[in-house]
């Protein structure tokens, strides 16, 4: 029996993958800061382990002991300040790596974002396609890369993933927006650009994948469906009863609207809002992705957005 270590376990892709694991007959141990809500994983057998990432100490006890570490967690701007994602993110892969290298795992699987690649000529992007960060996410999640590569430059066994746009019951972030504004008839309006849509069932067959076959120090991305917002929410309209809003927001408006959001942010000190003048313009863009390597070398398959939304649908209904 494999014994895994997951750190971001109470997240949205970390929850669905312990219950993966425990289904598959891993032992699992989560780690746990002293404030997590742990109940969505109360059914399922993992044992939980006190460890903040940022906490050198824990982190190698939590380690030891384990033949692969999943590495998820992390934070973003719609929770934390620029500060203490960039720590969470960058020196929290960091600690991992070094608690990894000193007990001699097996195998390290990082989870990173597809944001770190992009094109800028509207076709798909690859792994080749690196791009320049924006904002402390990106930039953090780029970061935690390079500690990554440069352990696996060691001889640190460590796959990097980075998945899209996941789609699934549980997120009420990106997924919850979404829905609303196809399944709420007072919305009237969406954003223009578009996403890759993974379904988060899919995005755990590529962690999972890459845990198993992929080739140490790669970088795989796991995308779905390429769409525009319109379509996509036309959709989960279809398929839940709902209806696409009629109106599609100007590009120039939410370009005009980001510098004073990124104002509003500095002179207050609070992240009102989580995006500025360069994230406002990359909102409105096509950001498109191909995971042909992943296909090709972990046989990794994702479903159009049209085979898996209604239990998504139905999920949220429940919570609404």
């Amino acid at each position: 029996m494999s014994e895994a270590l997951v750190t971001g376990a109470t997240g949205f892709l970390g929850s669905r993958l312990c219950r993966r694991l425990v289904d598959r007959g891993w032992s699992v141990t989560a780690t746990r800061r002293a404030e997590s809500d742990v109940s969505v994983l109360a059914d399922v057998d993992v044992e939980w382990v006190h460890a903040d990432v940022l906490d050198g100490d824990a982190v190698h006890e939590a380690v030891a002991g384990h033949d692969r570490v999943f590495h998820l967690a992390g934070v973003g701007l719609a929770s934390a300040d620029a500060e203490t994602v960039r720590r969470v993110n960058e020196e929290g892969t960091r600690l991992v790596v070094e608690a990894c290298e000193a007990a001699g795992v097996e195998r390290l699987l990082f989870t990173s974002t597809a944001g770190t690649r992009r094109r800028s000529d509207g076709k798909p992007a690859d792994e080749t396609d690196h791009a320049e960060p924006i904002g402390a996410y990106q930039e953090s999640k780029a970061a935690a890369e390079r500690v990554v590569d440069r352990a696996a430059d060691r001889g640190l066994d460590a796959v990097t993933v980075h998945p899209t746009s996941v789609f699934g019951p549980g997120d009420e972030e990106f997924t919850g927006r979404l829905l609303r504004l196809a399944l709420d008839p007072r919305m009237v309006a969406y954003l223009p650009g578009g996403a890759s849509f993974v379904s988060l069932d899919d995005a755990v067959d590529g962690v999972l994948a890459a845990m198993e076959h992929g080739t140490a120090g790669e970088h795989y991305l796991l995308g779905g469906e390429n769409l525009p917002y319109g379509d996509a929410l036309g959709v989960i309209a279809d398929h839940g009863d709902g209806h696409r809003p009629p109106l599609r927001v100007p590009a120039t408006l939410i370009h005009a609207a980001g510098p004073v959001v990124g104002v509003l942010n500095d002179v207050t000190g609070l992240r009102l809002f989580p995006f500025d003048g360069e994230m406002a313009r990359l909102a409105t863009r096509k950001l498109f992705y191909s995971s042909a390597k992943a296909e090709r070398d972990l046989g990794y398959a994702a479903r159009p957005l049209g085979s898996h939304v209604k239990e998504t649908i139905e999920w949220y209904r429940r919570e609404d």
